[in-house]
This record gives structure tokens, C-alpha cells and sequence, in this order.
């Protein structure tokens, strides 16, 4: 089967730790994740939030872990080529599902991405990365941006909470020799770091490694709703890891109800195979 992605591609995304790529995903593919999000906010799962403080302005809206309720979503993560694309970028014989979600940011919404990395979020380790698909065509400044090379970094922040305030959970430790620190104050010193960002079409996207160091740049105030879907995969070296206690409660929970425990690979009900090669 020949290959969706050239080998200057995927040494970019080795290298920088996020990669543009234009026009993979059929406007087919945009069009059933609208109406996705659209049935998910009618009908939304216990994990539905807004990172909105203030009542009766305008939001930015999250749901997640909704692929197995909306038949849209399943549609997608079973069915796009993202995890053919995931498997390419990532030298992986096997790719499993970590989690998706979806956002939305209406517009004239104060609220913002914090810098985080998404690796700080899972009891997971191993290699993963994450596809960010904009549903609206969203200008360079419009969406988020990415610190080139921060996967490389061989640094472990703490979680960040996107409700309005960035307030982050924990306090600086070491456990099991990996620390875990603050992150860096990168909207405070934006000279010190290059930033990855694009203009993204319909079907374009952005896929990045789990430990690149991404949020929104930009003050600007958005002056029409955009929303975006990301999914999180991994290569057959990840492995549960219920180490520290800065991942959401809920997320271990469900995890360790569900019978996975530390060590254990993925598969299974919650993490299902997406791709396997011949």
C-alpha cells in the first residue's frame, strides 16, 4: 500500500513536533464532525463542560471520550485515514485509540487555550501523538500555536486547567525519577521560543506529539464560532501508567473501572485498535 505521507514529512514531524498537512481529510469527513458536535451538545456526556467562568457570554465548549455515543465520531475514528497517517508518522506496526474530543470557542469568547502539553492529561506512557482538526477555515492567529522542538525537551509539566484563571494542579515533584515542574511561562516570554502556526483550510490539520507544548498566542477575540476535533492516538509501546496524582480523578477512575491496571498495554473496550499493519 503506498504511502499517504513523503519522508520529508514525517522527519519534520520527528523533528519539530508538529506538521501541517494539507487537505487529508475530505469535506465529507468536516461536514459529519459538525454534526457531530451539533448532536453532542443537544445530548452531551457526563464530561461535557465549559471552561467559561462567567454565565450568559460567550463559551468555549468541551466534550470528550464521545466517540462510542455519537455515530459520527465513530464513524471518524474508525473509518478516516488519520490512524493509516498517525501509524506513518509515528513508525508504528499498531495504532490505538487514546481519546477524542471536541471543542468549540463561540465567538466573542475571552476564553483561551492554556500552554500545556497533552502528555501531563493520560495515565499513559509511551508514543503517541494527536490530530487537531479545524472544522471552520481558521486564520494562523485564529487557532493555536505549537513550541517548536518542545517535544524534544525531555520534560515533564504539570496540568494545566483550561477554565478561565490557567490555574495548574499540583506542585513541582519528582516520583519514580521522572519530575514533574511547572510550565514555562511561554505567553510571558514569547521571545524565547519559535512558534508553529498555519493558515488551515477545510481538511487541513495539524498533527503533533503528545509532549509538544502548545496554546492559544493570540489575545485576539475570535468574530465567528470555531470548533475543532482532536484525536489522540498511540504506537503499540504505550502502556497504563497510574503514576502521581495530577491526571483527572475521573479519567483514572473510569480506567481503573474498566479493569486496566498500571503496566497493562492498550486494547480493549476503551482503547480499541484502529490500525494494524499487514
Amino acid at each position: 500500500m503506498e504511502n499517504i505521507l513523503s519522508k520529508q514529512e514525517i522527519d519534520q514531524f520527528k523533528k519539530d513536533g508538529a506538521i501541517f498537512l494539507k487537505g487529508k481529510f475530505d469535506i465529507n469527513w468536516i461536514k459529519k464532525l459538525e454534526i457531530g458536535i451539533e448532536k453532542d451538545i443537544k445530548n452531551p456526556s457526563p464530561r461535557f463542560k465549559s471552561h467559561t467562568l462567567k454565565k450568559g457570554v460567550p463559551a468555549y465548549l468541551e466534550d470528550y471520550w464521545t466517540w462510542d455515543l455519537v455515530p459520527e465520531f465513530n464513524d471518524f475514528v474508525f473509518n478516516s485515514p488519520y490512524a493509516r497517517i498517525a501509524a506513518e508518522l509515528m513508525s508504528a506496526k499498531k495504532i490505538n485509540l487514546v481519546m477524542d474530543n471536541w471543542f468549540l470557542r463561540e465567538a466573542g469568547s475571552k476564553s483561551s487555550t492554556p500552554f500545556h502539553h497533552d502528555v501531563s492529561y493520560f495515565d499513559m506512557e509511551g508514543t503517541m501523538c494527536v490530530l487537531w482538526l479545524p472544522l471552520q477555515p481558521t486564520g494562523k492567529n485564529e487557532g493555536v500555536a505549537w513550541v517548536k522542538g518542545s517535544h524534544l525537551w525531555n520534560k515533564l509539566f504539570l496540568r494545566v486547567l483550561f477554565k478561565d484563571g490557567h490555574k495548574v494542579e499540583g506542585n513541582e515533584c519528582i516520583i519514580e525519577g521522572k519530575k514533574y515542574e511547572l510550565p514555562p511561562d511561554v505567553l510571558g516570554n514569547k521571545d524565547k521560543y519559535e512558534f508553529l502556526k498555519w493558515d488551515c483550510e477545510l481538511g487541513d490539520c495539524v498533527i503533533f506529539d503528545m509532549r509538544t507544548l502548545h496554546g492559544t498566542l493570540s489575545s485576539s477575540i475570535p468574530n465567528k464560532t470555531l470548533s475543532r476535533y482532536t484525536l489522540r492516538v498511540a504506537k503499540e509501546d504505550a502502556k497504563i501508567s497510574y503514576i502521581g496524582d495530577w491526571t483527572s480523578y475521573n479519567y483514572r477512575k473510569a480506567m481503573q473501572e474498566a479493569g486496566y491496571k498500571n503496566g497493562d498495554p492498550l486494547g480493549g473496550k476503551m482503547f480499541p485498535t484502529l490500525y494494524k499493519s499487514i
